[in-house]
């Protein structure tokens, strides 16, 4: 073993943070999501190798001629690993110099899966919010129709990402988006009584539903999984058909005879709650098949808007460059620069 003695990163965000600040060596849990051969415009051979954790991921490039190449090419996809180097930033991004690894043994994987007690917890937290807020709606139909989505799917719920890049771009991060668009649109319904809470909560919950099947990750794996539904049809329309599917399940005659006399009448209820899945992009240029038609849509667009734009900036601050002591790189899908927010204000004791 070349490193005696080396710094151990816990986090892929805590590695590139600290390559951003000059070369570094250390070692890292990892588990490699896609080793891929491609060769240069010259046609000079090389592997790419994309490493993921909890909460992010990274590739690097290895080149045939570093000596490291050769035990680079046995790795397996799906693999747990030490990865121990010298870490630097570049042209490519993060390079890794005298590269080593080891497979983690058993309690080091389950470790790396979980996320550490810290994601643990978020994720848990985040749960409990979606199931509490589906245990206060008031409409029977919607109520039943979220607790048969997550008895039904709970463990593929909460290990897909909410997005491969964009927002919450990580295991268990749909979960995570999906209570946190609840609960922004249940403090907007507070503001305005007049509208149906109830659809606008089952809208948030099953707004990114489809994406079980879009940006699903596998049960041991960091890697978001591609699958012909979710390429095919995309998130929305999956959706959709969930939703539909669901309802023929707990439409029985039992409960259509039970149902037929609540007002709004039932097919108008899952005729609007399927708007809102359709329309919660905003606009026909970003993927909806229509623009939202009342105002539950409009608020489930705003919200889903507004969660996606505060988990950006959250991780702007954590991993953008920093531009100045207050002032971070611009991620993709934010309007500009990410400025350190003004604290709020504490009384004197």
């Amino acid at each position: 073993m070349r490193y005696n003695h080396c710094v151990l990163y816990d986090s892929i965000i805590h590695l590139k943070n600290t390559v951003a600040e000059g070369m570094t060596q250390g070692s890292i849990a990892v588990q490699l999501t896609q080793k891929v051969t491609k060769t240069t415009k010259t046609g000079k051979p090389y592997l790419e190798l994309t490493f993921a954790d909890a909460q992010d991921n990274m590739t690097i490039k290895v080149w045939d001629n570093e000596y490291w190449h050769a035990a680079c090419m046995a790795l397996q996809e799906g693999m747990g690993i030490s990865v121990t180097a010298n870490w630097t930033s570049g042209q490519y991004g993060m390079e890794a110099k005298e590269l080593e690894y080891r497979p983690l043994t058993p309690e080091e994987e389950d470790t790396l899966l979980s996320g550490g007690a810290e994601l643990v917890a978020l994720q848990a937290e985040a749960w409990e919010n979606i199931l509490q807020l589906i245990n206060s709606m008031q409409d029977p139909r919607l109520r039943a129709l979220s607790q048969a989505l997550v008895g039904t799917h709970e463990q593929r719920f909460r290990r897909a990402a909410a997005a491969r890049n964009m927002h919450h771009a990580r295991r268990g991060g749909l979960a995570e988006h999906t209570a946190g668009v609840m609960r922004a649109a249940d403090s907007i319904c507070s503001a305005y009584p007049q509208v149906n809470r109830d659809l606008v909560l089952a809208g948030a919950l099953f707004h990114d539903c489809g994406k079980m099947w879009e940006t699903g990750c596998a049960e041991h794996g960091f890697g978001v999984e591609y699958s012909d539904m979710g390429e095919l049809l995309g998130h929305i329309s999956v959706g959709i058909e969930v939703v539909n599917k669901l309802w023929q399940t707990i439409c029985t005659a039992e409960q259509r005879a039970e149902w037929k006399a609540l007002t709004p009448p039932t097919e108008q209820v899952r005729l609007h709650l399927l708007h809102l899945i359709a329309s919660h992009h905003g606009t026909l240029e970003f993927g909806s098949p229509v623009v939202p038609k009342t105002p539950e849509a409009l608020i489930l667009h705003h919200a889903d808007n507004i969660d996606a734009k505060m988990e950006m900036f959250r991780s702007a601050y954590e991993t953008s460059p920093a531009l100045s002591p207050t002032i971070r790189q611009r991620k993709f899908g934010l309007t500009g620069n990410a400025v350190t927010p003004l604290p709020t204000y504490t009384p004197e004791a």
